[in-house]
C-alpha cells in the first residue's frame, strides 16, 4: 500500500477518534469514562466510513468529480433562489399565516434539495456545454476529442504498431507509461535470456515509435507503487486519463471490460482488415502440409490467414491455383475454404485440418 496513502488514512481516524471523544467528554450528562469509551467507538466509526466512502469513489475519475463540485455550487445557489421566491411569495400574500413556522423550514429545505439534485444532474449531462452559461469560458468539448491510447508492454512486443503508428491513425493519442519503460530497462538487465531479449525488442519498438512522423506519443510520469500488477498500474492510469488502453494480448480485453476501461486489441484489429475472400474468387496459395481429411492441403496467406484446400494435399511445397468456396469466421479470426482450380467442381468439406481447433489462438 502506498505510504502516503496509509498515513492519510490513519491520520483521519485518529482525527475522528480524537474529535468525537473531546465532543463526548464535554457532554454535561452521563459518566466521564463512559463517554470517552463512547466517543471513541463513534469515532473509530466514523474514520472508518470515511475509508469506506474512499473505496466506493476510487473508481471515479478526477473531471467527473469536480464537475460534480461545479453542480453541487450551482445547484445551491438556485435552491437559494427558490427559497427567496417562496419567502417573498410568503411576504406579500396570506398564505404565510396560515403555515406552521416548522413547515415553511420543510418547503424551504425541500426547494434547496431540489435545487442542489437538479443542478448536480444537468451539469453531469450537459458538461461539454458549460462553455454556454458560462461567459467568455469555454470548456473542451470531450465528446468529440478522441480519447488517448495507453499502451501496454505487449503491444510494446508487437512490431505491428509501428505500421499501425505509420498510418497516421494514432497521431497524437498513444501515451507511453514511464513505469512501463522503467520495467522493461529492468528486465532487460535482470531477466533471463527470454525475457531479456523480449525487453530490448520492446524498447527498440518504443525508439522506433519516437521517430515515426507526426505520431508524437507522450511519456506519462504518474506511478502506482502501491499496484504490483503492471496491467494493474496500466488500467489506473488509463481512468485516471480517463482514456482507454492499446494492447496485444487478448486476456486483457475481459479485464478491461470488469475496470470499467476499453480495451483495444491489436490482433482484433488486425483480423477485422484481412482482406474478405468471395465464393468463386480465384487465389495463388502455397500448399504448406496435409489437412484432417483425405488429399485436404492447408496453406497460409501472407496475414497468417488458414486456407484449406481440397485436393490440395496432392500439391504439397508447391504454389497452385484455388477456386475460394467460402469464408468461415472462428474466434480467432477467419479460416478459407477452397477447391484446387482443376477441380472445382468437386464437393468440399469444412473439417479443420489436423491438429486445429476453432478457438486456437495461433490461427
Amino acid at each position: 500500500m502506498n505510504i502516503s496513502l496509509a498515513f492519510l488514512r490513519t491520520l483521519f481516524v485518529l482525527l475522528s477518534i480524537i474529535f468525537m471523544t473531546l465532543f463526548m467528554v464535554s457532554l454535561p450528562s452521563g459518566k466521564t469514562l463512559s463517554n470517552f469509551l463512547f466517543g471513541i467507538g463513534i469515532g473509530f466509526t466514523f474514520g472508518m466510513v470515511l475509508i469506506a466512502f474512499d473505496q466506493v469513489f476510487r473508481k471515479f475519475n478526477l473531471r467527473s468529480f469536480n464537475i460534480a463540485i461545479l453542480g453541487v455550487f450551482i445547484g445551491y445557489l438556485m435552491g437559494q433562489a427558490l427559497s427567496l421566491i417562496f419567502h417573498a411569495i410568503l411576504e406579500i400574500s396570506s398564505i404565510g399565516v396560515l403555515l406552521q413556522p416548522h413547515t415553511v423550514e420543510l418547503v424551504k429545505i425541500a426547494l434547496i434539495l431540489f435545487g442542489v439534485y437538479l443542478g448536480t444532474i444537468m451539469t453531469l449531462r450537459s458538461s461539454d456545454e458549460l462553455y454556454v452559461s458560462i461567459p467568455f469560458v469555454r470548456f473542451t468539448q470531450t465528446s468529440q476529442k478522441k480519447k488517448d491510447l495507453v499502451v501496454d508492454i505487449s503491444v510494446l512486443a508487437d512490431p505491428r504498431i509501428i505500421d499501425l503508428a505509420s498510418t497516421g491513425l494514432l497521431n497524437h493519442q498513444l501515451i507511453v507509461p514511464r513505469f512501463v519503460v522503467k520495467e522493461l530497462y529492468a528486465q532487460a538487465e535482470l531477466g533471463d535470456e527470454q525475457t531479456r531479449n523480449r525487453a530490448k525488442r520492446c524498447l527498440e519498438v518504443v525508439k522506433k515509435l519516437e521517430t515515426v512522423p507526426g505520431l508524437e506519443i507522450r511519456y506519462h510520469e504518474t506511478d502506482f507503487p502501491e499496484v504490483k500488477d503492471m496491467m494493474g498500474k496500466v488500467v489506473r492510469l488509463a481512468r485516471l486519463l480517463d482514456g482507454n488502453i492499446l494492447s496485444s494480448d487478448i486476456s486483457r480485453v475481459q479485464m478491461g471490460t470488469i475496470e470499467g476501461i476499453t480495451v483495444v486489441n491489436l490482433h482484433a484489429l488486425s483480423n477485422a482488415l484481412k482482406p474478405l475472400m468471395e465464393g468463386g474468387e480465384l487465389i495463388r496459395i502455397k500448399i504448406q502440409r496435409y489437412g484432417k481429411e483425405p488429399r485436404q492441403g492447408v496453406g497460409y496467406l501472407e496475414d497468417g490467414t488458414m486456407v484449406v484446400v481440397n485436393g490440395g494435399g496432392d500439391y504439397i511445397g508447391d504454389t497452385i491455383e484455388a477456386h475460394v468456396l467460402s469464408v468461415k469466421h472462428t474466434s480467432s479470426g477467419r479460416m478459407i475454404f477452397c477447391n484446387v482450380a482443376e477441380e472445382g467442381a468437386e464437393g468440399y468439406s469444412n473439417e479443420l485440418p489436423d491438429g486445429e481447433q476453432e478457438d486456437d489462438e495461433d490461427v
